[in-house]
């Protein structure tokens, strides 16, 4: 049987209903090509790539305008711990089905931070999976030439920094699966609303990515847990580092959980999903970068500084005693 090319096939008539009112740049020719341009005007283009798996990153009951925040902020995320403004995206999209319940809320808050964070949907793909669903999104973002913050740079001497709070995300998937903290704060409905709300959706420091690039001598965002992710850096840079676990910045409830031994502080340091942003800093630019946090709205926090040396780092209690930490982060495998 031939088939009619006059009618769009079910794929195509899914990208234009839902995603191309959101591919509002004309390097995206409004989706009708298989290709698009993204203009470099002079700069370097940073990409970063990100997946969102269900039942890995999301659960499934997780609200899809959640999920669809998730998916881009944590690309987000990337582009501001190298000092990037975002430029784009593309968005390859793998589904069990395509219902309009769950395509619409998705579609329409990733149209709403694509917005509000400057990156414009480009282009993608749309697959179907008998699987668990599963959304990839590979971010552009633009910086000046050679001015990309990478993760060779820490020198001992420097402070490290982390914004935020470190740990919610990980106790808010606690409270979804009914860990520990889940009972802990029954009676709690705002603190249990606060942590669950810091895992399903990031909040991406794009707000800091200039003053990261102007001050900072390395850079990543925490994802997998900050006591991985700094040895990470630390092995990238051929350093090591001392952090005083007690200035890792928490949240209120975080901090109250860890004072009643609901959670030990290494559920914290090695949680994951926190997208802050860790860098070090030469002691005489911490300030500034401290200081354009505070202007941006964010709280910085210095909580260690990088010594000489290849091993691990050390995590050092109030007491100065060092920490052994079981596990430093989350791990896929």
């Amino acid at each position: 049987m031939t088939q009619d090319r006059t009618q769009p096939s079910a794929e195509d008539s899914l990208i234009a209903r839902y995603f191309k009112p959101l591919a509002t740049d004309p390097g995206a020719f409004g989706l009708v090509d298989d290709a698009a341009i993204l203009s470099s005007s002079g700069d370097d283009i940073v990409v970063t790539t990100d997946a969102v798996v269900e039942g890995v990153h999301y659960l499934a009951a997780d609200p899809p305008d959640t999920i669809a925040r998730k998916a881009l902020r944590v690309n987000l995320s990337d582009l501001a711990a190298k000092g990037a403004a975002p430029a784009g995206f593309v968005l390859t999209l793998a589904l069990r089905s395509k219902e309009d319940s769950w395509l619409r809320p998705f579609a329409d808050a990733l149209g709403e931070d694509a917005k509000a964070f400057a990156c414009p949907l480009l282009g993608g793909d749309t697959v179907s999976t008998p699987g668990p669903q599963m959304i990839s999104i590979t971010a552009f973002g633009r910086v000046p030439k050679g001015r990309m913050v990478g993760r060779t740079g820490a020198r001992a001497g420097d402070r490290i920094l982390v914004t935020g709070t470190i740990g919610d995300a990980a106790l808010g998937l606690g409270v979804l699966t009914g860990g520990a903290a889940a009972e802990a704060l029954a009676s709690d409905p705002a603190g249990r609303e606060a942590l669950i709300s810091r895992y399903r959706i990031p909040q991406p420091r794009n707000a800091l990515a200039l003053a990261v690039r102007d001050h900072a001598s390395a850079a990543m965002d925490v994802s997998d847990g900050l006591a991985g992710d700094l040895t990470k850096l630390c092995a990238a840079s051929g350093v090591s580092a001392t952090v005083d676990v007690a200035s890792v910045p928490l949240s209120a409830t975080a901090a109250s959980l860890v004072a009643r031994n609901v959670v030990c502080v290494e559920t914290l340091l090695a949680g994951g999903d926190d997208y802050e942003v860790l860098c070090t800093v030469p002691p005489a630019q911490s300030d500034a970068l401290i200081a354009a946090g505070r202007a941006a709205g964010l709280s910085v926090a210095a909580i260690g500084t990088i010594v000489a040396g290849q091993e691990r780092p050390r995590f050092l209690d109030g007491q100065g005693r060092e920490l052994t930490l079981k596990r430093l982060s989350y791990s896929h495998f």
